[in-house]
């Protein structure tokens, strides 16, 4: 990997992968409309939004590959979603279409299925079930790479992460808990895969609750090492457990799938 290119650099996500995948690409290109942290050694930091076509083409210029995280990481208006998460994801898409065709990760969600009961295992074959505008830009997403491989020849892979953070902090994240190193290495697997066509993979660490099947993505190569049972004590006593029935604990998206419109 010569130079790579994250967007949505500022973020929680992207500093994990900006420290996680330093000295592993020969460059990292940065970019985030929000303030960064100065570019270090081998590092490009550009910001700017992702609404500004212009600006996404010249960011996809001369990159081997393309992290997509940049989008609004939780509901919000739609006219907000609309186009940070829209508006940029097709932005970067149709860029690589008139560059060089990079391999393009994308962060997707697990909120794209949210609305399916956690007594269903999910694999490949699910559909889509959102349950928010937000889970809803995910869906588009996801379908926006199949469009572009299928038309254009982009190779993409849609992780539908599901809690990326330095340990769980609460009941539902013992199953849905994707560690940071388990992350970055997703990351450099797909990028050493040879091939990967429009692809899917469920983003969550070896957790002993499994509402997400993989096995369909297993020619990545990929096997996460760190699970979420080590914190379930810690977990248990500080998140009181909630009525089977409350809708939070009934669907895989949680409190996205028991709260009302966000506009409302």
């Amino acid at each position: 990997m010569r130079r790579l290119l994250i967007t949505g650099a500022a973020g929680g996500l992207g500093t994990i992968l900006r420290e996680g995948l330093a000295g592993w690409a020969d460059f990292l290109r940065l970019n985030d409309r929000e303030e960064m942290p100065a570019a270090g050694p081998n590092e490009e930091v550009v910001q700017g939004d992702l609404t500004d076509f212009d600006l996404v083409k010249e960011l996809v210029k001369d990159v081997d590959g393309i992290v997509h995280l940049g989008s609004i990481s939780r509901e919000n208006t739609f006219e907000n979603i609309l186009d940070s998460s829209f508006r940029g994801t097709y932005h970067v898409f149709d860029a690589a279409r008139q560059a060089a065709k990079p391999r393009i990760v994308f962060a997707s969600s697990n909120h794209a299925i949210g609305f399916h009961r956690r007594e269903d295992n999910l694999g490949k074959d699910a559909p889509y079930r959102p349950d928010s505008i937000y889970g809803v830009s995910k869906v588009y997403g996801e379908s926006l790479g199949q469009y572009y491989f299928d038309k254009f020849g982009i190779e993409s892979v849609s992780i539908r992460i599901g809690s990326c953070f330095p340990e769980p902090v609460d009941r539902r994240m013992l199953a849905t808990w994707l560690s940071p190193r388990d992350f970055v290495e997703m990351i450099k697997a797909i990028y050493s895969a040879p091939r990967v066509g429009c692809s899917m993979i469920y983003g969550m660490s070896d957790n002993r609750e499994q509402w997400w099947d993989n096995s369909h993505a297993s020619f990545l190569g990929w096997r996460p090492q760190d699970s979420a049972e080590r914190f379930r004590a810690k977990v248990e006593a500080a998140d009181p457990p909630r009525h089977w029935d409350d809708p939070a604990v009934r669907y895989h998206g949680g409190a996205f799938a028991a709260v009302g419109h966000f506009e409302d």
